[in-house]
């Protein structure tokens, strides 16, 4: 039996005669009720029925559909569809997806079963060994000075050479060229600047991963616009209230355009009133099309400047306050050359990646490397890697991938939710660099990783944990190459007490570990400060600060958040406050936590205050008496989400309904729900003497 490509990953079923297998829902129920008592819901068992939403009323947010949808796969011998994890609303729908199932085919207990599908045609890539290192205008375009410079070079230099392999939803791969990524970013440029769009101006793109984000991106870069990434709606049917909630980021970036799917643009009437600046919203897939006057002269190209805006980069949980990290050009190409130097990019590597692209990781790490470098890099959506987390590495495999990043979440995930029957054959022999960021790298992931995946090929010295964040474009720290990750082992009270890393033997009881994200990236420069801004000393932990030519210079429109970003006060060249909490021991840095109380959950950036606000907004919850934070959830390798709420109700029933209302608020407002709701008596959640929540003694308590 040979290796199962990509697309044999689609939906298998059982007989039509099994359509109306008996106690369907039962077992489905029993399997969601024995997930939410795994996970500690007791306000999701309490709320098990047909018409129960997921989301809202069991709290199963992304990561926990996986889960579930590997347990309904297990127990019906199914393989569900993609669509299941995105799109199922209730209980119902998944029972309705189960039966689906059963009325399609046959269930599958081994891939060698399993019915023969159509072939997926993969590109050659030659092994390692043989391919040439000194193909000429592969490497490094050092005479750029912008991106706009990156995309022209690389289509004169090789028009013909292979740069996305796109993997569709159907299981096709879309090729794209150097060449023919130039000739669709130009024509895009062309459209927007008929529609109004101006050098300086900025475009929103609300996109899923798609072939039209990169045109719709590029473009804007040659018509001289601002390309402004915004995290694109879970949930398709609920575009219009997720767009309006987006109108914070939209109103303080000054959006003249938003570019978005053919579903949304009906959104343009509930966002004009809101965004003075936003002229229209348009479907991608039409700025492919010739303007609406042919004879109207194809404007003048905008040629950029290296210290222009190229890049707002707001973080993902920004809509309350946005905060758009300004990135220039110069900033970009700066980081991707000190990254390309860090990982010593080679010109025969080839990057896979499933990360977001309106993630900094995903846009500047997956994609702006490799068109730099001249390299090849294999797409797929995120929805494709949380639903079959073993397409991940098929394609690592199939591409003969070399460079493949990911948060702890997506490490952990593979460790436990790929069957083995799902992987024979997967050789990962070719994976030189497996990059792990984004959140808090848990050493124990990194174990696990290694001993799953060391029988298909993998090497321990692969991994590499490395430290970022949007303030420095991308990456800050990378660790040394060839050598396993380092973890040190410290004395838990003596670190939370004095702020020392006092090393203690791996197998002490007290001992808490940290893992090495290595050294500043070339031309940067990492501070541990202490309370007064000097150098902590070995093993001590405070603030970590950084500067470099990647460094942002603020953000935009939001002079009070720029002023706390710089401590020394924002002059070229001074230090950036990073937020996150660290010490050095050896020449490398470790990062122990967050100053600010992120909570970072499967990567993505969410803030307490939000959720804070939102819970109590809920009738029956004490205002101002509400704390949200992250919990390290070591089974999911990331954080859970916990909202603690007060509130003077006793009864049971109105409890479990001020409960579901927070649910529903936060998971319409935010596209997750809450991991736990936590209702506590009047005084519990304790405050400053000022007044202030506190959140970490409420996390500790």
């Amino acid at each position: 039996m040979g290796h199962p490509k990509l697309a044999d990953l689609a939906t298998v079923a059982t007989p039509s005669a099994q359509l109306d297998r008996p106690g369907v829902h039962d077992q489905v129920a029993e399997v969601i009720r024995l997930l939410l008592a795994e996970l500690g819901s007791h306000r999701g068992l309490q709320a098990v029925r047909p018409d129960a939403h997921l989301d809202r009323d069991l709290g199963l947010g992304s990561l926990e559909r996986v889960e579930l949808i590997v347990r309904l796969d297990a127990a019906f011998g199914t393989r569900l569809a993609d669509q299941v994890v995105a799109e199922a609303d209730t209980v119902d729908d998944l029972v309705a997806a189960v039966r689906q199932a059963f009325s399609t085919g046959g269930p599958t207990e081994s891939r060698a079963e399993e019915p023969a599908r159509p072939a997926v045609s993969f590109p050659v890539v030659e092994p390692r060994a043989t391919r040439s290192t000194s193909r000429p205008g592969q490497f490094g375009v050092a005479a750029a000075e912008t991106l706009q410079d990156v995309l022209r070079h690389r289509a004169r230099l090789g028009p013909g050479r292979p740069h996305l392999y796109f993997h569709e939803e159907d299981g096709r791969t879309a090729t794209v060229t150097f060449g023919e990524l130039f000739e669709r970013v130009e024509a895009v440029a062309r459209v927007l600047a008929c529609r109004g769009v101006a050098p300086g101006d900025t475009v929103a793109i609300m996109l899923p991963t798609s072939l039209e984000f990169f045109y719709a991106f590029g473009g804007t870069l040659l018509a001289g616009g601002i390309p402004v990434p915004i995290y694109p709606p879970f949930r398709a049917d609920r575009i219009e209230e997720y767009a309006v909630r987006q109108s914070a980021i939209l109103l303080n970036a000054e959006a003249r355009l938003l570019v978005t799917f053919r579903q949304a643009e009906r959104v343009a009437r509930l966002l004009a009133p809101r965004v003075p600046s936003l002229s229209g919203v348009v479907n991608a897939s039409r700025l492919l099309e010739p303007p609406v006057n042919p004879a109207e002269p194809a404007p003048v190209e905008h040629r950029a400047r290296g210290e222009e805006i190229a890049l707002l980069q707001y973080t993902s949980g920004s809509t309350g306050d946005p905060k758009g990290v300004i990135l220039t050009h110069a900033n970009l190409l700066a980081n991707v050359r000190a990254i390309g130097e860090a990982v010593d990019i080679r010109p025969d590597d080839v990057g896979v990646s499933w990360l977001p692209l309106y993630h900094d990781m995903g846009l500047i790490g997956a994609w702006m490397v490799p068109l730099y470098f001249g390299l090849p890099v294999a797409i797929l959506s995120p929805l494709a890697f949380l639903s079959r987390p073993e397409r991940w590495l098929w394609a690592v495999h199939e591409h003969r991938g070399t460079l493949a990043a990911a948060p702890n979440f997506a490490y952990e995930l593979c460790v436990r939710k790929i069957a083995d029957r799902d992987i024979e054959g997967l050789d990962l022999s070719s994976w030189r660099l497996a990059l792990n960021g984004a959140e808090p790298v848990n050493p124990e992931t990194l174990e696990r990783f290694r001993a799953r995946f060391e029988g298909y090929g993998f090497r321990r010295e692969a991994l590499l944990p490395v430290y970022g964040l949007a303030e420095a474009a991308l990456a800050v720290t990378v660790p040394p190459l060839g050598a396993p990750p380092r973890v040190d082992h410290c004395e838990r009270a003596t670190l939370e007490c004095e702020g020392r890393a006092v090393p203690v033997p791996p197998d002490d009881s007290n001992a808490i570990s940290f893992v090495s994200v290595g050294r500043a990236i070339p031309r940067h420069e990492v501070h541990i400060a202490d309370a007064q801004g000097s150098e902590a000393g070995e093993r001590v932990e405070g603030t970590l600060w950084f500067r470099g030519p990647s460094a942002t210079r603020g953000y935009y429109r939001n002079p009070q958040a720029t002023r706390q970003l710089f401590p020394e006060g924002g002059v070229a060249g001074s230090w950036v406050d990073s937020g996150d909490r660290a010490y050095q021991a050896d020449g490398e840095i470790y990062i122990t936590g967050r100053v600010k109380d992120i909570i970072i959950k499967a990567g993505r950036n969410i803030y307490p205050h939000e959720l804070e606000e939102l819970a109590g907004r809920v009738e029956g919850v004490r205002k101002g008496c509400v704390v949200a934070f992250g919990a390290t959830d070591p089974r999911a390798g990331t954080e859970r989400l916990v909202i603690v709420a007060e509130m003077r109700e006793g009864d049971l029933a109105r409890r479990a309904q001020i409960s579901s209302a927070i649910a529903d608020g936060v998971t319409r407002a935010l596209g997750l729900p809450p991991d736990s709701i936590e209702l506590v008596p009047p005084h519990t959640i304790p405050k400053t003497s000022s007044g202030k929540l506190r959140r970490e003694e409420t996390k500790r308590l």
